[in-house]
């Protein structure tokens, strides 16, 4: 783990720890998400700095690698308990024979924008234009590497007319970017706004918007989530009920606030040097946000459809969908907040 993951999760885990009311002894659990300052992972920072976590009776440490991926490896070696990154990692799991399951929706679009440099000789004006060119994504086997496969094969049928290196969310795809060494590629807020304010790059495909999302990719479709292993959520109902409650609790929190209010609620190291540019990329991004943790009908169908065309691996007979989510925990967590 880099330095300042380590140091962030610690800061996480202390602020977790001083939130919320003293009580018994709090159940220890560990979270990693795929890039912890990305907005579209919020909901666990913001759940954990307004202090949800503990007031569950849940001492949550946050953990953070540059992709989902790294995430989905960390959750099946037994290192962490629960893995915060994009749906698709349940079904990519399930066909390689791990059973893991969502159990909270937090983001109903994919949360991602296909970018195109404007510092290269010819720049791409569509993703069309994808022949011979090098696009960037955060890892090999994430979710922006998966879905920038399936825009390029919805474009071009040729499997090899393109290339893909791999530069993680931030300063590695800012510079690619900016200097010009690939010709596009896809990130997350606030990684794209930056970009896009700089004026190093254009939008492509943008799938930061529930309609963005649906336009590219055809239908309903669910992003950032929580998922964990199977036999782990059947041996621990009752830890994993106060964790999603915890997170639906984030969601309302964010449906009924300001940009700016949330904003007021991260660690500036999130937030960056620019606090307009973030507050505007949040209250764009806060319409996909789900706001009661379920899975978006429909969204998984999307998803595995997806999946299926760019991965020969995943034939849809043989994934059984209704074992990657679960709406019970969000069920039980939205009418418990009710009263």
């Amino acid at each position: 783990m880099q330095p300042f993951a380590r140091w962030l999760a610690c800061a996480l885990t202390t602020c977790a720890m001083l939130c919320g009311s003293p009580g018994a002894q709090a159940q220890k659990l560990t979270l990693m998400t795929g890039g912890v300052s990305k907005i579209i992972y919020m909901p666990v920072t913001l759940a954990s700095r307004l202090g949800y976590f503990r007031a569950e009776g849940l001492d949550v440490q946050i953990l953070s690698e540059p992709a989902g991926v790294d995430t989905a490896t960390e959750l099946i070696a037994g290192a962490i308990q629960g893995a915060v990154g994009f749906y698709d990692h349940t079904i990519d799991l399930q066909s390689r024979g791990m059973d893991v399951q969502a159990v909270v929706v937090l983001g109903r679009a994919a949360g991602l924008a296909e970018l195109a440099s404007t510092r290269v000789a010819k720049p791409m004006r569509t993703i069309a234009d994808i022949a011979g060119r090098k696009l960037g994504v955060t890892g090999f086997g994430s979710s922006t590497f998966f879905l920038s496969r399936y825009l390029a094969q919805q474009a071009s049928p040729a499997p090899n007319d393109y290339s893909i290196t791999a530069l993680g969310p931030d300063n590695g795809f800012i510079d690619a970017m900016v200097n010009g060494t690939i010709d596009a590629g896809m990130v997350e807020e606030p990684t794209a706004s930056r970009l896009l304010r700089s004026g190093a790059a254009r939008v492509l495909v943008d799938m930061r918007t529930i309609e963005g999302t649906r336009a590219a990719l055809g239908g309903p479709y669910a992003g950032a989530c929580v998922y964990a292993q199977r036999k782990w959520v059947s041996a621990h109902p009752d830890e994993t009920k106060r964790l999603v409650r915890a997170l639906v609790r984030a969601l309302a929190y964010m449906s009924t606030h300001s940009p700016a209010d949330i904003v007021a609620q991260l660690p500036p190291e999130f937030v960056g040097t620019d606090k307009a540019l973030y507050t505007e990329a949040l209250a764009a991004t806060l319409p996909s946000f789900s706001r009661d943790g379920r899975m978006p009908e429909g969204a998984p169908q999307t998803v595995l459809k997806a999946l299926a065309a760019v991965d020969p691996a995943i034939v849809p007979r043989h994934v059984d969908l209704e074992r990657t989510y679960a709406n019970s925990f969000a069920d039980e967590a939205n009418a418990s907040l009710v009263h």
